[in-house]
């Protein structure tokens, strides 16, 4: 297949997506069309519908050569996200790029639980644990127009990603990023109780890294995906903890993978949570484990 940035010929954009197209699928990406358009429209700096009004249009030097740049970083399974630099998520678009967890559509179902149990209108303070890009965060608190988040992460990636988003999404006036391991920075923020606490944290298991797809194992961090032998290292600790930092009747909700499910409410059931249900995402996997504290 020739490559169109080597030729002189005149590459249209129908040309160029066919082209593409073919050239992503014989390495193995999935959806190829369709990234290839995504692609296309990113090195065109236009709107994805307009490649359609477009067909016959020839490329520029310039966005031929963007095009070619973008094709060959896909090609060798660069996440997409990482080359357009955005993701949507929850309706609106966030900033990712190497460093942090792109955001997956399951993770909208843990918003959902979490929108069930926090008032509209009541003012109410929350913690994330392990931001990453601020997906999580940020929606809640354009969710819900009272809602305070302390929201912590590890990573020097994550805060410059997630300020970015807090900032864009106008709500770094009730999100707090907080550099730091698990609850620990809440103490120094002066955090003492809490009404809720919201985490995806990493659940894949050490054995698993290697067997998972390019895109995720060759380049999204795995501080954000491995969590030793079980992948439930992390939770083990978090949900014990937990417990005094929540106010009576307070809440937690957690992401997780669906063989974890019953192992995770169990553990909620040990440290001494009520209410503990599991969740299915929109493919009907158990994917959301929420508990409350009981009430005095």
């Amino acid at each position: 297949m020739t490559d169109p940035a080597a030729t002189n010929d005149v590459w249209t954009v129908q040309r160029i997506l066919q082209w593409t197209t073919g050239y992503l699928t014989e390495r193995g990406v999935e959806s190829a069309r369709l990234e290839a358009e995504l692609l296309l429209a990113h090195a065109r700096e236009c709107q994805r519908i307009n490649l359609y009004t477009d067909l016959n249009v020839p490329l520029t030097d310039e966005e031929r050569s963007r095009m070619r740049g973008y094709v060959k970083r896909r090609s060798q399974r660069e996440p997409l996200a990482y080359i357009t630099g955005n993701r949507e998520f929850y309706g609106r678009d966030f900033c990712v790029g190497p460093g942090v967890l792109i955001p997956r559509p399951e993770t909208e179902t843990l918003i959902d639980v979490c929108l069930d149990l926090i008032p509209e209108q009541a003012a109410a303070d929350i913690c994330e644990v392990g931001f990453g890009s601020g997906c999580i965060c940020t929606t809640l608190a354009r969710q819900r127009s009272q809602l305070r988040v302390y929201a912590t992460d590890v990573s020097p990636e994550a805060m410059t990603f997630a300020r970015r988003n807090t900032q864009e999404h106008d709500v770094e006036d009730r999100v707090t990023l907080l550099a730091g391991e698990g609850f620990m920075p809440l103490a120094d923020a002066g955090v003492q109780q809490l009404q809720g606490i919201v985490s995806n944290p990493p659940y894949v298991r050490e054995d698993e890294m290697s067997g998972l797809e390019p895109e995720v194992a060759e380049h999204e961090p795995s501080l954000a995906l491995v969590s030793g032998a079980d992948g439930l290292d992390l939770i083990r600790r978090l949900i014990p903890e937990s417990v005094s930092l929540l106010q009576p009747g307070g809440w937690m909700a957690m992401e997780l993978d669906p063989a974890q499910a019953a192992t995770v409410a169990a553990l909620f059931g040990e440290s001494g949570f009520e209410n503990v249900r599991i969740h299915a995402d929109l493919n009907g996997q158990d994917r959301i484990v929420s508990a409350c504290r009981p009430g005095d």
